[in-house]
């Protein structure tokens, strides 16, 4: 490479319209040096109107790697060296490049214009898809559970913007986090419901559906949420319970109708069930059976990912299997989770 020259003057622009099969001069910017400043990001084509637009950002604590997310991925960034020499090529004007004198001979007139190269990047920065990391998600939710002893201030409540701010999570993944969670937002902050608190409402909305003869099929909105809030239960909650353990079946004008999904209310009183520890398959399906509400009928086939099961000689045992049980800090690869 070539110390600059006056009047050699190149600009990226010189090299990008290069023609195949032709070669082009190079030399040091009057700038040339390491320039930590400028960073090459390798990223697939379909990520670029994001980036070009502004629709990325960066997440993560000062103890944390940062990652990269658009509205709905998350990326990891890695540095990758290069084996190659990758010279950094700074914008130029165009009408001000100017013909270098050494190549003015015609057989050099591909060659007129030396490209000033400010940087040699040693390497690049890739994204690389990752799973978002809502474990930190739990556990902030955790810390400050929504109880019937709800009190008036707490320190550490998270509005949405606290929470993109400390979960490494797309905006969307966020989003679906939060419903995994059953979490709602009282009050501009985001809150989990306490288990028993919760479990309190559903066993009221179900007492109230026998004493009202409410079909659990087609549940008036207005009506049940507003029986909760007579029993003491806030309006806010109690239409969590009901979107939580049901799905919306009509929307009319200033009325919607709600039903109560078998599968979700079955498995809400499995867990009740084998919370204090594992049963007898026997033990648990009859008690099982008596626990869900009349109409609904209790399958095993829709316990699977929520239960595992072991046999010992003739009897079978079954006991609950939650994710709880996995820590997502640690190695989540087939070794890893075995080890």
């Amino acid at each position: 490479m070539e110390p600059q020259q006056s009047g050699c003057t190149g600009g990226a622009e010189a090299v990008v319209n290069l023609q195949p099969n032709s070669s082009i001069p190079i030399a040091y910017h009057p700038h040339f040096g390491p320039h930590d400043d400028l960073i090459l990001l390798e990223i697939d084509g379909n990520l670029l109107p994001d980036i070009l637009h502004q629709k990325v950002t960066l997440r993560g604590q000062l103890n944390e790697e940062a990652v990269l997310c658009t509205q709905s991925k998350t990326y990891s960034i890695k540095f990758v060296g290069n084996s190659n020499s990758v010279f950094l090529i700074p914008p130029g004007d165009q009408s001000a490049l100017l013909e270098h004198p050494q190549y003015s001979d015609e057989k050099y007139v591909d060659q007129r214009v030396v490209a000033s190269v400010i940087k040699v990047a040693p390497g690049n920065m890739k994204l690389v898809e990752v799973a978002p990391r809502l474990d930190k998600l739990k556990m902030l939710l955790l810390e400050n559970p929504y109880t019937s002893e709800e009190l008036s201030e707490k320190e550490e409540l998270y509005k949405w913007n606290d929470l993109i701010d400390r979960v490494q999570a797309s905006d969307d993944e966020l989003r679906s986090g939060l419903q995994a969670l059953s979490a709602v937002e009282i009050y501009g902050y985001w809150r989990v419901v306490d288990e028993k608190y919760m479990d309190n409402i559903l066993n009221m909305l179900l007492h109230n559906s026998v004493l009202n003869d409410w079909s659990l099929d087609s549940l008036s909105e207005d009506e049940v949420v507003g029986v909760l809030e007579s029993d003491g239960f806030p309006c806010k909650l109690g239409l969590h319970c009901v979107q939580v353990h049901g799905s919306k079946v009509d929307e009319g004008v200033g009325h919607s109708a709600w039903k109560l999904d078998e599968r979700r209310i079955c498995i809400h009183f499995a867990r009740k069930i084998l919370k204090d520890g594992k049963r007898k398959m026997e033990s648990f399906m009859e008690e099982w059976t008596k626990k869900v509400p009349d109409g609904m009928q209790a399958s095993f086939d829709m316990l699977e990912g929520e239960v595992l099961t072991e046999k010992f000689g003739v009897e079978t045992w079954v006991h609950a299997f939650s994710s709880d049980y996995i820590d997502f800090s640690k190695d989540l690869t087939v070794p890893g989770l075995f080890s």
